[in-house]
């Protein structure tokens, strides 16, 4: 007599579940820029975000160091792409927000960036309903908490202009996670993006590219330094490998709901109704997004690499091919009964052996 057993509702595994919170912090950690990038609104563009990225790289190779992480020099491929990385994703993007922002204000450019969920999810390959639908929500909620935009055609097409920015930043770092890891790529690009910025600041300043910063304009280019560069890069490249940048995408609607909550901090103004429903609908879109039916992230498929990268161990892409899981495979075969013989010869059938390539992987992280 057979029996019927229901499956439990399948749940994000525990690599999962890191990426899904990684990638809510590092887009609402990005949402609170809005607000900081007012505190400097005067201080020279290029020489400032030059000095951010500069203190970023600082720290971030800092941790490289500290965390123990050996050597892995990037490839000619990997350079190109770690250049337009951090030509496109930090100093273009940083760039067309502030100019965004003085031609259209902050709700301008948040209405714009309320579109990267879409512009990912369909980037990520062939998206489900499931998911367009969550994403459409999303984008509807940010452009409603930023107001529906404002300011003229500049405005908007800077605004564009960092939107496409934005998509680079994890377009182009999906084939340099594997192998380099969030940490490296993180501090590869932050280093690359100092030269570059420090050059337009010289063409476009003249001999002035920094100044002095006061009490106030020091703290805000800190807090982009620590917390809007090295902590939210460290998040955000960690957990694109781990979801895929489809799910990851969904989080960017918290963009707003991070300008907005920075705002009543820094007693810009209390949050309006617009900005409340907005944010409402951005969790809900999320919540869509990330229901009983999505599809995990496979390997090869725009979710977890097929490859580990050097920071650590392979992931376990399933219980076999593991030493542990190899281990309990032969345990099991020991204790299983001789009787179970082979039906040709009669003889017992040799049990719990695993094929050469079973847990070949080492501890260490090589193979």
């Amino acid at each position: 007599m057979k029996r019927t057993v229901s499956l439990p509702a399948s749940r994000p595994e525990p690599r999962e579940l890191r990426g899904l919170v990684e990638a809510a912090a590092a887009m609402f950690l990005v949402g609170t820029l809005a607000g900081v990038s007012g505190v400097i609104g005067d201080y020279p563009v290029h020489g400032g975000q030059a000095l951010r990225y500069l203190v970023a790289a600082v720290i971030l190779f800092a941790v490289v160091r500290l965390a123990g992480l050996r050597p892995v020099r990037p490839t000619a491929r990997e350079t190109a792409l770690l250049a337009a990385l951090a030509l496109t994703g930090l100093v273009l993007f940083n760039v067309c927000v502030i100019e965004a922002t003085r031609h259209g204000g902050p709700a301008l450019v948040g209405t714009v960036l309320g579109t990267v969920p879409l512009a990912l999810a369909l980037i990520g390959g062939r998206p489900s309903p499931r998911l367009l639908g969550a994403a459409t929500v999303v984008v509807a909620g940010a452009t409603v908490a930023t107001g529906l935009g404002s300011g003229d055609l500049d405005g908007l097409l800077w605004s564009l202009g960092a939107l496409g920015c934005e998509v680079c930043f994890s377009v182009l770092a999906l084939p340099l996670l594997p192998r380099l890891g969030a940490v490296r790529v993180s501090a590869y690009s932050a280093a690359l993006a100092v030269p570059l910025l420090a050059v337009a600041g010289l063409v476009a300043d003249g001999t002035a590219p920094i100044r002095v910063p006061t009490p106030v304009e020091a703290a805000g280019l800190a807090y982009q330094a620590v917390v809007v560069t090295s902590v939210a890069f460290l998040l955000w490249y960690d957990a694109l490998p781990r979801i895929g940048p489809g799910t990851a995408g969904l989080f960017a609607g918290l963009i707003p709901v991070g300008a907005i909550a920075t705002g009543a901090v820094l007693g810009l103004g209390a949050p309006s109704g617009p900005d409340l429903l907005g944010a409402a609908l951005v969790v809900a879109g999320i919540a869509v997004g990330l229901g009983p039916g999505r599809s995990p992230a496979r390997p090869g498929s725009g979710g977890s690499p097929a490859a580990p990268g050097p920071e650590g161990p392979p992931a376990r892409l399933s219980p076999r091919g593991s030493p542990a899981a190899g281990a309990r495979s032969r345990a099991a075969g020991a204790r299983r009964p001789a009787a179970a013989g082979s039906p040709a010869t009669g003889r017992p059938r040799p049990s719990g052996r695993s094929s050469p390539g079973a847990g070949s992987h080492r501890p260490d992280g090589a193979c």
